[in-house]
C-alpha cells in the first residue's frame, strides 16, 4: 500500500463502521447498535477534512474514494430507514402502552407508571 493510499483509511474505518450498524439493524440488535454507536471510536471528521486537505489523489484514487462515499452513502440511507422505522414502531408501542395506562394519566405519567409496574411485577409489561 502506498503512502498516498493511507489517505482513504479513515474512509475505509467509516465505511467498516456503517457496516457493522446496518449489519445489527437489520438483524433488529438495537441494544447492540446502540452500544456500538456509543462506545465506537468513530472517524473524526475533522480527521477527514485534514485527510482530504493533505491529500494529492491521482484519478484511480479519486475514483477509489468515490466508491467508498457511495457504499457509505448508501448504507447510511438504508440504515437511516431502518431508524426511523424502528422509530415509528417504538411511538405506536409507546401509544398502545398510554391507551392500556389509562387515559386519566397526565402526559409523562405513562412511563413512569409503566416502569412502576414492571419492577413490582403488576399489570402488563
Amino acid at each position: 500500500m502506498s503512502p498516498a493510499d493511507h489517505d482513504l483509511d479513515p474512509y475505509q474505518r467509516l465505511l467498516a463502521q456503517s457496516q457493522r450498524l446496518l449489519a445489527l439493524a437489520r438483524a433488529g440488535d438495537w441494544s447492540e447498535l446502540l452500544s456500538l454507536a456509543n462506545d465506537e471510536a468513530w472517524v473524526d471528521v475533522e480527521q477527514l477534512r485534514a485527510c482530504d486537505a493533505a491529500a494529492r489523489r491521482d484519478p484511480q484514487q479519486q475514483q477509489a474514494l468515490h466508491a467508498l462515499l457511495t457504499q457509505i452513502r448508501t448504507l447510511d440511507d438504508e440504515l437511516r430507514q431502518r431508524l426511523s422505522a424502528r422509530r415509528d414502531e417504538l411511538a405506536e408501542l409507546a401509544g398502545q402502552a398510554r391507551q392500556r395506562a389509562g387515559s386519566d394519566l397526565r402526559p409523562g405519567e405513562g412511563a413512569a407508571a409503566y416502569e412502576a409496574a414492571a419492577r413490582t411485577g403488576k399489570g402488563s409489561v
